[in-house]
């Protein structure tokens, strides 16, 4: 096994503050999907493109700075 430099944390693409920007875009793209009268597809994938959303940005919330 390789051992992390010292003060590393993990992979830098486990840094908490792109993922919860993407969760976040991901749950403002599921409230507009739920709210638009125009395509039927979205207003059918909005629940789960929130909660997709809503479960990554738990996850996310335990990833170091």
């Amino acid at each position: 096994m390789v051992a992390a430099a010292a003060g590393s944390t993990g992979p830098r693409i486990f840094r908490r503050g792109p993922w919860e920007l993407l969760a976040t875009v991901l749950i403002g793209l599921g409230v507009v999907m739920l709210m638009q009268p125009f395509a039927l597809a979205l207003f059918t994938y909005s629940f789960v493109t929130i909660l997709t959303g809503t479960v990554m940005f738990i996850v996310v919330s335990h990833f170091p700075e």
